[in-house]
């Protein structure tokens, strides 16, 4: 299992245990689990964050 699987994985979890129950629940567990997806693909080296940060490569 990749650190992405991983992340979105526990991501997941935690949506699930921190609001169970209703719509805002889904929320909470869509949430986490896209920040949870995104953690796990920059672990991963899949995610590139540098636009962001105003860093260039090389």
């Amino acid at each position: 299992m990749s650190t992405t699987h991983l992340g979105l994985l526990t991501g997941l979890v935690l949506g699930i245990a921190g609001a169970f129950g209703g719509f805002g629940a889904f929320v909470v567990v869509l949430v986490l689990g896209a920040l949870g997806l995104l953690a796990g693909r920059y672990l991963d080296g899949k995610l590139d964050l540098s636009q962001f940060t105003g860093r260039n490569r090389g």
